[in-house]
């Protein structure tokens, strides 16, 4: 099978502008195939190459991290087996977000509880295949709503201000993927960074400070350009701010040394005890690791 995009970073460093503290969670990351035993999905826009729990693990010691949340791609589609895989490889030390259809019973929802996870994604960028109906997507929100899951949405910076009426009708948490992919080229005075912001007064909303190296403008680190979006919204609400790497890193311009995602956050907070609270309190207060 031919692979569509890039592998992670071979040898990525360990961190250098801060030890993790015990506890930190990886909040946004994936795992791909193997494809022998995990295939990916026939509609897939991408097809990555295999990088499977193994590889994360090796990650995970490199960096000096203690958890993680998988968060279902769409190159698997529906099928989250390889997630659940990881799940239970992880025995409590990971969580999950996966992707589901109207095809998904309760039971198969409250087996995908059971196994670690904890909410669903949609995709509402334009390269992934766009935004979902949204009749399905109400239906599929009321359906996971009582298992106490929340939404992760992922959307195109330009299209976050449509959207301010759906958000507003959320029945329950929801986290915005990656700064909302912004612009950092386009100024903190930006619509949709505004439109971020603005939704960052509501309890129900949290974000990821995620995605540097796609958000950048140079491409590569030290992201500073990154650095003031990130510091803005830590600064709005630092009690719904989770943080990831996004390994392996689908569809990038360039591939990052994830390393170099881990020691931005000393620029992102700078406060020791602001960033414990993105790195370890956050996600425990989302995702309840060790009681699926």
């Amino acid at each position: 099978m031919e692979r569509t995009i890039s592998p992670p970073h071979p040898s990525p460093h360990p961190p250098t502008a801060f030890a993790p503290p015990p506890g930190t969670t990886d909040a946004h990351c994936h795992v791909f195939g193997p494809a022998h035993r995990f295939p990916f999905a026939p509609e897939a826009t991408y097809t990555p190459p295999d990088a499977g729990i193994d590889d994360f693990e090796v990650l995970q010691e490199r960096l000096g991290l203690s958890r993680a949340v998988f968060v279902q791609a769409s190159c698997h589609g529906t099928d989250n087996a390889a997630m659940v895989d990881a799940l239970v490889r992880g025995k409590g030390r990971y969580a999950g977000v996966a992707m589901i259809d109207e095809s998904f019973s309760e039971a198969d929802i409250g087996a995908l509880h059971d196994a670690g996870v904890r909410g669903t994604r949609f995709n509402f960028v334009a390269h992934l295949g766009g935004a979902p109906e949204l009749e399905v997507f109400w239906r599929l929100v009321n359906r996971v709503q009582p298992f106490g899951w929340h939404i992760v949405l992922h959307f195109d910076a330009k299209d976050l201000p449509k959207y301010a009426e759906l958000l507003d009708r959320m029945p329950c948490p929801y986290v915005i993927d990656h700064m909302a992919r912004i612009d950092a080229n386009a100024g903190l005075d930006q619509e949709p960074f505004g439109a971020l912001l603005e939704l960052m007064r509501d309890e129900r909303a949290w974000v990821k400070v995620s995605g540097a190296e796609r958000l950048t403008a140079d491409g590569g680190p030290p992201y500073d350009d990154v650095v003031p979006y990130a510091q803005a919204l830590i600064a709005a609400a630092p009690d719904r701010i989770l943080w990831g790497t996004d390994w392996p890193h689908p569809n990038v311009r360039h591939m990052p040394d994830d390393g170099d995602l881990v020691d931005v956050l000393a620029s992102f907070a700078p406060d020791e005890g602001v960033r414990r609270q993105i790195l370890v309190a956050n996600p425990e207060t989302l995702y309840d690791f060790g009681c699926g």
